[in-house]
């Protein structure tokens, strides 16, 4: 336990801070654990634009790639497991394997094998999809980890509220048959 308590310190040091690694391209918001309304402001803006240019440049490169096949469910059901029931689920997930992660990894190098570890995820049911997914995986889990020294909570409360919103657009435009 003080092990994982001292890693989880780790991340709130100059050295998370300073030597993010590749992560250090990313704004400066998402490393900072004052302001949760900027922290996921900035965390859905960086998350969706980055998904939305990814996913422009394969259809554009691969145009058959398929999504993932997502039943049929009812409307308002399909939406609500895409945009609250997948982010809730998904991030909770992800906070146990960053956790994990972190016992054995540098703080950006759990972000980025989490991130990989989605983007596999996702892939296996979509290969594009992975592709695309993996981006804001790495914003949702750069924002649990510069959170988590703040508690459990509001370390998932902040990259689920991005990663909710992040999923909003897209469940609305499949519901709507675009």
């Amino acid at each position: 336990m003080m092990d994982m308590l001292r890693g989880v310190e780790a991340d709130r040091s100059p050295a998370w801070r300073a030597g993010r690694g590749p992560l250090r391209l990313l704004p400066a918001p998402l490393f900072e654990d004052r302001r949760a309304w900027l922290a996921i402001l900035t965390g859905w803006v960086v998350a969706l634009g980055g998904s939305v240019l990814i996913g422009f440049v394969l259809t554009h490169l691969a145009p058959g790639g398929a999504g993932p096949e997502l039943g049929a469910a009812p409307p308002l059901v399909l939406w609500a497991m895409i945009a609250l029931f997948s982010p809730i689920t998904e991030t909770l997930l992800m906070a146990g394997v960053l956790d994990i992660l972190r016992r054995f990894l540098g703080p950006w190098q759990a972000v980025i094998a989490s991130a990989l570890i989605w983007g596999a995820l996702h892939s296996s049911l979509a290969p594009l999809w992975g592709a695309v997914i993996w981006w804001p995986f790495l914003i949702f889990s750069t924002l649990y980890t510069t959170w988590r020294p703040r508690g459990f909570w509001i370390a998932v409360g902040v990259p689920m509220a991005v990663h909710v919103l992040q999923n909003i657009a897209p469940a609305t435009m499949i519901v709507l048959g675009r």
